[in-house]
């Protein structure tokens, strides 16, 4: 029964919180995520795994500087020295938008890594190419919809039928590579993508409108003795307590505060043919978020408005200074324009002075009211440039709004050629 250890998601260049360390020199958000991968690297050498399966996303970007690709180098590297054979999937993250440009795993093929093969297209890998373990593997990489758009000649402007396209592309491989697989030996899938009725973590709204999703009855086909998945960073088990387990095993690390509730974990599997036993390992020592919303009003204030009383109320929102301590902390205030002079920011900055870092959000309330240019009318704007005056009224993030944008243009696209609005 050959032993795999799953892991996802590692994301290791993602700096956007904190300092520098300043031995290295390398951010401390980056050093929590090399410590999580230690510590993955570490349990696969010292249990003699049988196989280590990345399932994509190594970086946050598909453009990593040299430092991130010496880092994660190194870990790969260890694996290959210990003779440990290591498949990593190409993922969204890795994989350059530019058709025939290289992706950021491509140097591991490029010279050859003893034990290490890089899964950039879909693949049925047998006993011969897994270095003669007693298994099968069947790999759907990241394919990016602009790459399959030109392979199968169709049309751009209709994301919906690309990924039609797509799924049933895969079913047609995957059922073709199951019929031809040796029925004595285990098969698993993996896959980096989406899957129906999957619960997500932080990482949705980078993938609001252009998300392959796979349907749940094509990874739960009982041919397959488990499936490992990455792409979505909320640990899970789509198939619990049935066969084949369908496992997403999240991020390495928090990314930001849309995961501050999720523990992280990678997965050893024991994979037998119809029966596998799968081993949920928790990371240990991930750096805490804590996230606090506050709404002031006159009478949260007191009467008359008092500034002790807004910071008191302000301060016992967070908990106390040994809790934050090591901890990214966000504090987002909502309150009427007139009581931006009470908030002390300098106090609740002492407050949280051992925090790893304190972001304090202001968001003052006025009416939303935006006046359109003299010479414009109201039905000359396009449904697209009122949302855009929606999101402004609405004081919301520049980010958030251009997230928010592109779905908006791709349910107007969608609703225009399903002649449910005029142009």
């Amino acid at each position: 029964m050959p032993t795999l250890l799953h892991f996802a998601d590692a994301h290791i260049d993602i700096a956007n919180y904190g300092r520098h360390d300043p031995q290295s020199g390398l951010p401390m958000r980056v050093m929590d995520f090399l410590k999580s991968l230690d510590t993955i690297i570490d349990t696969a050498i010292e249990e003699k795994v049988d196989l280590v399966l990345f399932a994509g996303d190594a970086y946050k970007d598909r453009s990593p500087a040299p430092t991130f690709q010496r880092e994660w180098g190194r870990r790969i590297m260890r694996l290959s020295r210990a003779g440990i054979p290591t498949l990593l999937l190409v993922g969204n993250h890795d994989l350059s938008p530019s058709l025939g440009r290289a992706h950021a795993m491509e140097t591991f093929d490029t010279l050859e890594v003893p034990h290490v093969q890089v899964l950039e297209k879909p693949a049925f890998l047998g006993p011969d190419e897994l270095w003669g373990l007693p298994l099968q593997v069947i790999a759907l990489p990241w394919i990016s919809r602009s790459g399959l758009v030109a392979h199968l000649d169709l049309p751009a402007s209709d994301p919906g039928k690309v990924y039609e396209e797509m799924e049933l592309r895969f079913k047609q491989l995957i059922d073709g590579w199951l019929a031809s697989a040796d029925p004595a030996l285990p098969v698993v899938l993996t896959a980096h993508a989406s899957v129906q009725g999957a619960k997500y973590g932080g990482e949705r709204t980078v993938m609001l409108g252009s998300d392959l999703v796979l349907s749940g009855g094509l990874v739960r086909d009982p041919r397959l003795d488990y499936v490992a998945l990455g792409h979505i960073h909320k640990a899970q088990d789509l198939n619990e307590n049935a066969h084949p387990p369908v496992v997403y095993p999240g991020s390495i690390e928090r990314v930001d505060f849309g995961e501050v509730q999720d523990d992280k974990f990678f997965v050893i599997a024991r994979v037998g043919r119809g029966s596998t036993k799968v081993d949920w390992r928790q990371l240990a020592g991930i750096r805490p978020f804590i996230d606090r919303r506050v709404t002031l009003d006159s009478d949260s204030a007191g009467a008359p408005m008092n500034g002790a009383l807004v910071n008191d109320r302000l301060r016992a929102a967070l908990p106390p200074r040994e809790q934050l301590d090591g901890a990214v902390v966000r504090l987002v205030v909502d309150y009427p324009r007139e009581m931006e002079a009470l908030i002390d920011e300098a106090t609740l900055r002492d407050h949280a002075g051992e925090a790893f870092e304190f972001l304090l959000v202001k968001r003052p309330q006025m009416e939303a009211r935006i006046r359109l240019p003299e010479d414009q009318a109201i039905g000359s704007l396009t449904h697209l440039e009122l949302l855009d005056l929606y999101w402004r009224s609405g004081h919301v993030e520049p980010a958030e709004a251009e997230v928010l944008s592109k779905l908006a243009q791709e349910v107007i696209s969608a609703a225009r050629q399903g002649g449910l609005l005029t142009p």
